[in-house]
């Protein structure tokens, strides 16, 4: 596997977990059979920024919100720096003959962890920014979301593509 592959793998499980943020949005009191309880109680920094107007949003929560926004962004870059260095020495590592399964595996665990750190630091983001909301900015959102109010992309700010 290219580093490259790799790379995007761990790009794709963030812009996986952001799409699930966004995604399906439930309808009943309880979540059923395919709907995502991210989609439907976290809102991304996208959604918040779209709708900063209709829901009231203070100087004060948008200065909140960027800065967790920038702290995400800061540990977003480190992670993507570490998973390519863990990708690009993983490659090393399968090229040689015979393989080291032992090494090969202790780097996957690398990766893999690199991975949860990305995912983790997405789910704390969209905490954070909830919990940055009051009750009636997310019921705002969630009705404005639920009418299906356009947004401007799916990837806040500085996250990484996919």
């Amino acid at each position: 596997m290219k580093p490259t592959q790799l790379v995007a793998t761990g790009g794709l499980a963030i812009a996986m977990l952001i799409a699930a943020s966004r995604g399906a949005v439930a309808q009943n009191p309880g979540p059923g059979p395919g709907e995502d309880p991210l989609a439907r109680f976290l809102f991304p920094p996208e959604l918040v920024m779209s709708h900063q107007q209709a829901i009231g949003l203070s100087d004060k929560q948008r200065t909140a919100i960027q800065q967790e926004l920038q702290r995400a962004q800061g540990k977003f870059t480190d992670l993507q720096w570490r998973m390519s260095a863990d990708a690009e020495k993983l490659t090393h590592l399968l090229q040689t003959t015979p393989v080291d399964e032992a090494q090969v595996l202790d780097q996957v665990d690398r990766i893999l962890g690199t991975e949860r750190d990305v995912k983790r630091t997405q789910l704390s983001l969209l905490i954070r920014i909830k919990n940055t909301l009051t009750p009636e900015q997310q019921a705002k959102l969630g009705e404005l979301r639920r009418q299906g109010m356009p947004e401007r992309s799916m990837r806040p700010p500085g996250i990484p593509p996919g």
